[in-house]
């Protein structure tokens, strides 16, 4: 377990199909994770009992937990990880109605300590659509640089969206 004063990380338990269901297939996240159709309960189940070691299938999601009373307050992924070059991807995902508490930040810093300390991760990256204000503001905070800028890169419902890459070099 990872913590922090607000928040602590936690790996992935089987009693978490349900929660990461119900994430996974609200369309109000489609957006901001690529998704295009529901996953099954299966799939899900499948992706909760599988490997959560990064070297084997290059990734893993920590539940973003409240110090205070435990309860689920949303996920961060590492993703892409790629160990000869020593980077992978970072998302994060917190409740509606547990944003601007300073969760994700918190839950940022420990995964950022995680991949660098534990993973030997040197480069964290992000893809941010140029409407999600809040995580622009988030990873700019974190001293996230942008470094790209894609244009028209995402269609969200006929119109076309541009998309900023932004890094982290952690040493």
């Amino acid at each position: 377990m990872l913590k922090g004063t607000k928040v602590f990380l936690r790996t992935l338990e089987p009693t978490d199909s349900e929660l990461l269901l119900d994430w996974e297939n609200d369309p109000s996240n489609w957006k901001v994770s690529n998704t295009m159709v529901p996953f099954s309960k299966e799939l899900i189940y499948q992706y909760v009992h599988s490997a959560q070691d990064i070297y084997a299938v290059k990734q893993v999601r920590f539940i973003v937990c409240c110090c205070e009373d435990e309860r689920e307050v949303g996920a961060v992924d590492l993703f892409d990880f790629d160990p000869k070059h020593q980077r992978a991807g970072v998302g994060i995902l917190i409740r509606g109605e547990e944003q601007s508490k300073g969760f994700a930040a918190e839950a940022l810093q420990l995964v950022e300590d995680y991949a660098l300390n534990h993973v030997g991760i040197r480069n964290l990256y992000c893809n941010i659509l140029e409407d999600n204000d809040r995580s622009i503001a988030l990873f700019e905070k974190q001293r996230f640089i942008k470094v790209g800028h894609k244009s028209n890169w995402f269609n969200h419902g006929g119109r076309w969206l541009d998309e900023f890459l932004y890094q982290k070099e952690l040493v």
